[in-house]
């Protein structure tokens, strides 16, 4: 008699001992065995994947909870830009405004410059943060319930894509009225948490079960501002609830990485910026809120944008009783440079941001994508997705909005920026449109010290310059020409003149 020994899978001490008879078996049953053999060892792999993914899950959630806190300075030398608005901190000494003239204004342009301290903060705070969250809803095709280490990218176009509806449906006068009540928490209660959370979390891990929540913060009783006929308030709240981490958001995680598969992109891959701003396009799109019927994405062809073009989305109907102008967001990706950003494109990136149409552009370091909102001296001042934070249930009445809003700043050098990106702008209609890329073109036009501008407006359709347009089906949301676009963009392929 000779023993068949067969392992019950990868990995596993669990084995079988058969005797045979020295006669060879009947080939039914070498197929039986061959065919038992094989399944086991896809379970076992299925086995050793589930657990890897588990707990690769947990160690990105506790990478991404665990936030050193710093300080972040600012000088009361230099004024402050914040998209498109102006702070001077040294005026808060003097009691009065100081009137500051970058380079990139025309000679008759002055600039509005608020020397308030707190009102740059509010201002700051008030902006939607969108960051890496934990234990949300099964990402459909995936045993992801998290984003830590890859979803960033989406992250900043979020908070990009919700600048644009702040400025929409509020204004960018709008403050939050609970701006400053925002807990900034210290780091060694960040970091006390963080330790109970990453034994909780990789315990979860390795028994397969859920880690335990956190408490849901009491909701505290309204404060100032927040009885103001529930108008603004609400709006903000409904903001917010688009980008909730749910299936049913319509500019959610989970419809974003929905709208990517269209492109060869799937969930726990790494998002470009370019390919970014398309999703957001789809997203917008394809959304069927009946507020968010009045506003379209564009995003601009090989660093072009074709004016007829935008222009026919904005006259796009948006009911028979309706005949206004859409409101637009401009996403234009560019390349500042060839391996690393060229500070030549320095003036570019500050003018950009000094626009009051700008909604904020989609950087970051390499293989880190930050949101830029604003700039000091040559310091970009940023909101960073990389921390991780619970899972909020916006379908719960007084949600907690705390999480959403980033409690301070943080600035980094230009010359560490990742030289590919995506700025933004948003313009409510079409002669806002006109007004916006004459101001954009004169921007370009100050900041290129070569013939060739980063990007241009030119007028007619892409057609108009040989560009074959391929309609898009029902069956597919992205058309040939743009998935052959999307491929080139994953890249990050650029050509430089």
């Amino acid at each position: 008699m000779h023993p068949l020994v067969v392992r019950a899978g990868p990995g596993s001490a669990s084995f079988w001992t058969l005797p045979l008879d020295k006669q060879a078996p009947p080939k039914s049953a070498t197929k039986g065995w061959l065919s038992l053999h094989l399944n086991m060892e896809a379970t076992g792999r299925d086995e050793v994947d589930k657990l890897k993914t588990k707990f690769m899950s947990a160690w990105n959630n506790m990478k991404y909870s665990w936030v050193l806190k710093t300080k972040t300075y600012f000088s009361r030398n230099s004024p402050v830009l914040l998209l498109g608005k102006c702070y001077h901190f040294k005026c808060e000494e003097e009691n009065e405004p100081a009137p500051v003239r970058p380079q990139w204004a025309g000679e008759n342009e002055p600039v509005v410059v608020s020397g308030n301290v707190e009102e740059f903060r509010r201002d700051f705070i008030s902006r939607i943060w969108l960051t890496y969250r934990e234990e949300f809803p099964q990402i459909e095709g995936s045993a992801l319930t998290t984003d830590c280490g890859w979803g960033c990218t989406l992250r900043t176009g979020q908070m990009l894509l919700a600048q644009g509806l702040i400025l929409h449906f509020l204004g960018r006068a709008w403050t939050w009225p609970d701006a400053l009540d925002v807990d900034n928490s210290d780091s060694e209660s960040w970091t006390s948490h963080t330790v109970k959370k990453l034994t909780a979390s990789l315990e979860a891990s390795l028994t397969g079960e859920r880690a335990p929540q956190d408490p849901a913060p009491v909701k505290e009783p309204p404060r100032r501002g927040s009885e103001d006929g529930g108008g603004e308030e609400s709006c903000h709240r409904k903001i917010v609830s688009w980008f909730a981490d749910s299936p049913l958001a319509c500019f959610g995680l989970h419809q974003l990485i929905e709208h990517g598969k269209k492109s060869g992109k799937t969930a726990g891959d790494w998002y470009g910026p370019a390919v970014v701003a398309h999703i957001l396009r789809k997203a917008v799109e394809e959304a069927r809120h009946p507020d968010l019927q009045g506003i379209t994405i564009y995003v601009a062809q090989d660093c072009t944008v074709y004016k007829a073009d935008v222009i026919d989305k904005q006259c796009s109907s948006m009911g028979p009783e309706n005949t206004e102008d859409k409101a637009v967001i401009i996403l234009v990706p560019v390349r500042l440079g060839g391996e690393r950003t060229n500070m030549d494109y320095l003036e570019f990136v500050k003018g950009i941001l000094s626009l009051e149409y700008c909604v904020g552009i989609i950087g970051g370091k390499p293989k880190q994508s930050y949101y830029f909102a604003g700039f000091q001296d040559d310091s970009l001042i940023y909101m960073d997705p990389h921390y991780c934070q619970s899972f909020v249930d916006v379908s719960i009445k007084d949600f907690p909005l705390e999480s959403f809003h980033c409690p301070s700043p943080k600035k980094m050098s230009f010359r560490k920026m990742d030289p590919s990106c995506t700025v933004g702008f948003y313009c409510r209609n079409i002669q806002d449109f006109e007004r916006a890329s004459e101001e954009i073109t004169k921007v370009l036009k100050a900041s290129s010290r070569e013939k060739y501008p980063l990007f241009t407006f030119v007028k007619g359709h892409a057609r108009d310059y040989d560009f074959t347009c391929t309609p898009t089906n029902e069956d597919d949301l992205f058309s040939e020409d743009e998935k052959k676009r999307l491929k080139r963009f994953s890249t990050e392929e650029f050509v430089l003149l």
